[in-house]
């Protein structure tokens, strides 16, 4: 009899783990956030009513973002350097959801220009009376080696992706601490926590993001309803990597390559509203292989060296032949 439990609980068990690594060959965010996706609080419900500032609300992740808190029902706030694409973005979540336009707020706003922020905040809270959620997602990505780059490329970058966050923080974070209550969320990358070639700069403003964040959590232990939250998004598509700084400051990207592979943004944006409701601190949303990358650095860091040096080495050698660097990852489908 003793047997016979032993060898069906062994069963079991074997049976438990195959169904998870076949649910995780085919996830694309962490399994924390996948099972909020499953069983934990719909954004629709959670978010519905909350005031919602967006940075980098005028393309890419920030635009949807946008629609998709519109249909939530949240209240926007919509800032970006752009004022002509932030009035394009109201008017599309105007026309995909019930808001009406006073619900909406479009604020444009330079993360460069941080003497203002103290008064767009201000004017942020006398419209709405409030502000629920501050997503930080301005930005900008970097395509060149090191060796090239000049060293004002490396300043920008933590201007605009660092500096510029952490000084929106800290203006909007008093009036969350005076209320009790509130989230900021900032989207910063699989290359905040672990390195690649061609993104040296970018991935030091990243990791100094999530450094920052991780340690701001930690002091907010006296406000448990402020949620700190990091997303860590891999490859999505969007025209972050048309707009990325190269090795001059003033240099366009030639071609933005392939991006096929990438997760779409709708995907993506999805989860971290997901991730929102639930209180989630950090999320993991990448395709496969990505997250898998993300799992091999958290765990096995000497394997991920290995890995790495092999893709990277193939990387910058076709960046400098003028071949698409993401096609060390992957291969561009052939057209018939």
């Amino acid at each position: 009899m003793e047997v016979c439990v032993v060898s069906t609980l062994c069963y079991f068990i074997l049976f438990y783990v195959l169904v998870h690594m076949l649910t995780f060959v085919f996830a694309d965010a962490d399994l924390t956030l996948l099972w909020a996706s499953l069983r934990g609080r719909k954004p629709e419900v959670k978010l519905k009513g909350q005031v919602v500032w967006v940075t980098g609300a005028s393309s890419g992740i920030g635009e949807e973002l946008a629609y998709q808190l519109a249909r939530c029902g949240s209240r926007l706030v919509l800032s970006a350097r752009r004022e002509d694409e932030l009035k394009r973005v109201k008017r599309q979540c105007l026309e995909s959801s019930a808001l009406k336009d006073e619900d909406i707020l479009v604020l444009p706003m330079d993360l460069l220009e941080r003497t203002t922020h103290e008064a767009k905040t201000q004017a942020a809270i006398e419209y709405f009376d409030r502000i629920d959620i501050l997503i930080n997602n301005g930005g900008r990505s970097q395509r060149s080696l090191f060796l090239d780059t000049s060293v004002d490329v490396y300043q920008a970058l933590m201007e605009l992706n660092f500096l510029g966050t952490v000084s929106l923080t800290k203006q909007v974070l008093p009036h969350m601490t005076q209320r009790g209550t509130g989230a900021i969320v900032t989207v910063s990358s699989v290359l905040g926590l672990a390195g690649a070639p061609l993104a040296t700069g970018y991935a030091a403003s990243k990791h100094a993001l999530q450094g920052f964040y991780n340690s701001l959590r930690t002091e907010l232990n006296d406000y448990p309803n402020i949620l700190i939250s990091n997303v860590c998004p891999g490859p999505v598509q969007s025209f972050i990597a048309q707009n990325a700084f190269t090795e001059d400051l003033h240099k366009p990207v030639v071609s933005a390559g392939y991006q096929g592979h990438k997760m779409p943004t709708s995907r993506c944006v999805s989860l971290i509203l997901v991730g929102i409701a639930n209180s989630v601190k950090e999320m993991w949303i990448a395709q496969q292989p990505f997250l898998a990358f993300y799992y091999v650095w958290q765990y096995t860091p000497t394997f991920a060296w290995f890995v790495t040096k092999s893709l990277s080495k193939k990387r910058v050698q076709n960046f400098k032949s003028g071949v698409d660097a993401d096609s060390a990852y992957f291969t561009k489908p052939k057209t018939l």
